[in-house]
């Protein structure tokens, strides 16, 4: 692992692209402590800190985790990414519905130019909608230096003009950096809180606990990093042809049916549903039934748990389309040993999505409950598990991985040994 490392620095290209995700992140958290002109940050944290013992205190607990921070200094990065990952939500489920936009992904490169600039699009204006409803709330708890319009009106543009200039910074780290840009933001934003979760554990548990805690929190690890590499593979076999002097044909492949194929969406797309009544009552300075939506009720957490079920299965009939797939594999001559192309390989397709999948929703429900049970039981605002786990262990995976490329490119060591590759494969 050492050597690992130490080759990464004897690579000129990747060197660079690792330095320069560096220099992006240490921007990323020099914008989370520049707060928005006019905003009170002490009342703002002294209100927060009310807010936090309340009905609202999981929501805000919640975002402050993608925030990484910057909830409580109402900075200009107040939002994150957050408007970006529900602008990218909404197109991706709705191509999947529409006909334009399903064409539009079919168009190569130029199609996948036009779709990021709807979505871009997209992300300014829910960042507006965003941006104004958090710019309203902080009014509500009266932590602005400046009338009350002229702060609402500056506030949301400076958290536009914030989460515009991410985008942008997530799109250079992407192109000339080392990850998936967005995620690595995301990522930075998650890490970075984990320092407090440990101070606070340390200081509000005693060893024992604290030791159950580490178990925990390494478990959730291993368990999250088996399931998302965890896939169940379809085999496909191809039967020969000839045309003129030449054999085609008589391979094999596989569809890979990943066991956790929404990712964390369903989890997002849950906790956005639960959260939006506290969200409601901070903007309306309204009360939520502490027994319905309470965060952390028994009634809260059964119906987040059914909402986390239920995307799971959504998604992933959103993003493999048994039909579709049995299609394509037909139209090239494959088929699946033992079964009959058309009708049958559409059914046994689906059986398989359908078990695997339940397989995958009911560990999201798992690592989703999670953080709720760990912090009712410990006592501590920990947020261990969720999305948060998932985010961070698929987005250093992922940087792993490309890592891993570029030093087996070059005849390094990568940070897998060689046999192991070769037994992958």
């Amino acid at each position: 692992m050492a050597n690992a490392f130490r080759n990464i620095f004897k690579i000129p290209e990747l060197r660079d692209r690792v330095i320069f995700t560096l220099l992006a992140l240490i921007a990323f958290r020099v914008g989370i402590y520049i707060p928005i002109p006019g905003i009170n940050v002490e009342a703002w944290q002294g209100a927060l800190g009310g807010a936090q013992s309340g009905a609202a205190g999981g929501f805000i607990g919640f975002f402050d985790v993608f925030a990484g921070g910057a909830l409580q200094n109402f900075s200009i990065f107040v939002m994150s990414v957050t408007p970006y990952i529900n602008a990218s939500i909404i197109l991706q489920l709705l191509s999947s519905v529409l006909p334009s936009l399903k064409e539009m992904m079919r168009e190569g490169e130029a199609g996948k130019k036009k779709f990021a600039s709807l979505t871009r699009r997209l992300t300014l204006a829910i960042g507006g909608v965003q941006g104004l409803m958090l710019s309203i709330a902080a009014s509500n708890y009266s932590a602005k230096a400046l009338p009350n319009v002229i702060f609402v009106l500056l506030s949301t543009i400076s958290i536009m003009a914030g989460t515009m200039f991410l985008l942008w910074l997530g799109e250079m780290i992407t192109e000339k950096g080392i990850g998936n840009g967005i995620s690595v933001l995301i990522f930075a934003g998650i890490v970075s809180r984990y320092p407090s979760y440990a101070a606070q554990a340390f200081v509000g548990m005693t060893p024992i606990e604290w030791i159950l805690l580490l178990i925990i929190v390494i478990v959730i690890v291993v368990a999250t990093v088996a399931v998302q590499t965890s896939e169940r593979r379809i085999n496909i076999q191809y039967a020969k042809r000839v045309v003129g002097n030449k054999m085609y044909g008589g391979s094999s492949t596989y569809i890979p049916v990943k066991v956790n194929g929404g990712g964390v969406i369903p989890v997002i797309f849950a906790s956005a549903i639960m959260t939006l009544p506290n969200l409601i009552s901070e903007m309306t300075e309204t009360t939520v039934d502490n027994t319905l939506f309470g965060i952390g009720a028994p009634l809260y957490l059964i119906l987040y748990g059914l909402l986390v079920f239920f995307f799971t299965y959504f998604y992933s009939s959103v993003v493999l389309d048994p039909n579709e797939v049995a299609n394509n594999v037909r139209s090239y001559g494959g088929f699946i040993p033992g079964i009959r192309p058309g009708k049958p390989t559409q059914r046994y397709i689906r059986n398989v999505m359908n078990r695997v999948t339940f397989i995958g929703a009911l560990f999201l429900v798992i690592i989703a409950l999670l953080p709720y049970i760990i912090r009712s039981g410990a006592g501590v605002n920990i947020w261990i598990g969720g999305t948060s786990t998932l985010i961070a262990v698929g987005v250093a995976l992922d940087i792993l991985q490309q890592m891993e490329q570029h030093m087996i490119a070059r005849q390094y060591e990568g940070f897998m040994k060689k046999g192991k590759l070769r037994g992958r494969r």
